[in-house]
């Protein structure tokens, strides 16, 4: 799949990767599921963004170099992953949730359960076999993961974005993107739609 999308506006690329379907090949195991959760960050004057302000450190510095690389974080002792967006801005897209759709069961015997196996960044990344230390910096498209054009969201929903009340204004940009009534997205409440929200 051409990821040229990526080097364009981050909010417009964070809504096409909904229903992408990422591909993992790790230790021999194929696992995939469709995106159905996202968030966007924008770089230098997004408070929520870990390259707010412009300052590069250990931890951040794959987020300042050009589209089509992921960039791996840990946080509370999970792993979140990040499509690095734009070729001069130093933004990009998390992505909270998938659809499992290959490799299912090796992603039961990875998170050690039988259901809620994708929706929220953790979760997904253990599922996939995504970890900081072995993949920060990975090439979109390269032999351990790689993207296929996927499904098509019936509707997009958008809302703030999940855990940063202290960020000031950017508590309230409407920058996380969801597939609506999917219920493989963090915090999903009521009814799934018909197709799980896909066209």
């Amino acid at each position: 799949m051409n990821i040229n999308f990526l080097s364009g506006d981050t909010l417009s690329a964070a809504r096409q990767l909904l229903g992408v379907e990422i591909v993992t090949e790790i230790n021999g195991e194929l696992t995939s599921g469709f995106i159905t959760e996202v968030e966007a960050y924008l770089g230098l004057n997004d408070r929520a963004s870990h390259t707010f302000g412009g300052k590069i450190t250990k931890k951040n510095a794959m987020m300042f170099e050009p589209y089509g690389h992921i960039y791996v974080y840990s946080m509370h002792g999970h792993n979140c992953m990040n499509f690095v967006t734009t070729t001069d801005q130093p933004e990009g897209v998390l992505i909270r949730g998938i659809e499992p759709h290959r490799g299912i069961d090796t992603m039961k015997k990875r998170r050690n359960k039988d259901e809620d196996l994708t929706a929220g960044p953790g979760k997904l990344t253990k599922a996939l076999g995504i970890n900081r230390t072995d993949h920060n910096g990975l090439k979109i498209n390269s032999e351990y993961l790689h993207v296929h054009s996927g499904r098509v969201p019936s509707a997009i929903e958008e809302t703030v974005r999940i855990g940063i009340d202290n960020k000031e204004e950017a508590a309230d940009y409407l920058y996380r993107f969801v597939v609506k009534g999917n219920p493989h997205v963090s915090k999903f409440k009521g009814q799934a739609a018909d197709n799980n929200g896909w066209q």
